[in-house]
């Protein structure tokens, strides 16, 4: 859990470059491998939300997932600086400095140590439709606005999600997204229009290689 102490200096090395006030969207995922969706929702995401900056934030391993075919986090890390080529999206490792594998954990991290920044938390449709089950998910609703990126076929089945019907009251319309990193949470807005539906699922081998060049 991220409660043990962390060296400042150990931080400040998972932390990409920043200004004060800047709007940084986060996305977090285990990029095994990482692969063009990645890229097109973070640029659709900076677009929309005029966001500065989007942080990847590579997990040592996704507690709602089966682990065993995960990628050394050092490989996944230079698989994301290689497919993000993109000067506004950086590459993190901060949830392996902090040692947790939980969102809340990590903006609780970000908001107490970065307080001058304004972030928003950056999902995927099908991420939506079981953040019901994430640790403490209603306590990250409270602390950090989220942007929830359209992925058909899983539109119906996110905004019918329990969660998203429990926040529904929440949500923001989508012509307003651009104001969504001022708003103070709760706040969420479902953005539509991006057409990609790649998965890293889909770019694994049944072994757990990748597939190919991404």
């Amino acid at each position: 859990m991220s409660n043990n102490f962390v060296a400042p200096r150990f931080f400040a090395q998972a932390i990409p470059p920043y200004t004060e006030g800047m709007r940084i969207g986060l996305l977090g995922g285990s990029f095994n491998p990482p692969h063009e969706a990645h890229r097109a929702i973070s640029q659709f995401a900076l677009k929309r939300l005029r966001l500065d900056r989007v942080w990847w934030l590579v997990t040592p391993g996704n507690p709602l997932k089966e682990n065993g075919t995960l990628h050394e986090l050092g490989a996944r890390m230079q698989a994301a600086r290689d497919v993000a080529d993109d000067p506004r999206i950086e590459v993190s490792c901060l949830e392996s400095v902090i040692r947790t594998r939980y969102t809340i954990d990590t903006i609780n991290t970000l908001r107490r140590r970065l307080s001058g920044l304004r972030f928003v938390w950056i999902m995927g449709a099908d991420n939506l439709a079981q953040f019901h089950r994430w640790q403490h998910w209603r306590r990250i609703a409270d602390q950090v606005p989220i942007a929830v990126i359209d992925r058909p076929p899983q539109s119906f089945r996110a905004l019918a999600s329990p969660a998203a019907q429990a926040l529904a009251r929440y949500r923001v319309p989508e012509t307003d997204a651009a104001l969504l990193p001022d708003r103070p949470a709760p706040a969420w807005v479902f953005l539509t229009g991006l057409k990609l539906n790649l998965s890293s699922t889909g770019l694994r081998n049944p072994d757990g290689s990748w597939k190919g060049p991404k």
